[in-house]
């Protein structure tokens, strides 16, 4: 049909949220040293315009809150003419070693809270 499936808007999240830790030097092999690991545990997807092949999108992501172990990061996805096309909000929680929730480290807050 043209336009993009809703769970490709999934995809553009996930690598958005993956470039925004590498961002603030949380990269996947750093996680790994540390034992970490981020697990989606909820996402709400609001579609606000369709999309279709070959449409240039820019993601923003940013952590809303941070709680004991988890935390609610808010994103959208914007057409390069400026139109919201659609926003998520995730919740992640931070798994550490034993594969169990972990207080989220400080240094993980100082680098996503800025």
């Amino acid at each position: 049909m043209g336009h993009l499936n809703h769970a490709v808007f999934l995809n553009y999240f996930e690598q958005a949220r993956f470039d925004a830790l590498s961002a603030g030097g949380l990269t996947p092999a750093h996680l790994v040293e540390q034992g970490w690991s981020v697990h989606v545990v909820r996402i709400e997807v609001d579609f606000r315009r369709e999309c279709r092949q070959g449409d240039r999108l820019a993601a923003r992501t940013r952590v809303e809150q941070f709680r004991n172990s988890s935390m609610i990061i808010g994103q959208v996805l914007e057409k390069d003419d400026g139109e919201l096309a659609a926003e998520a909000r995730v919740t992640a929680v931070w798994i550490g070693r034993e594969g169990r929730p972990i207080r989220i480290p400080p240094e993980v807050r100082s680098a996503l809270g800025a």
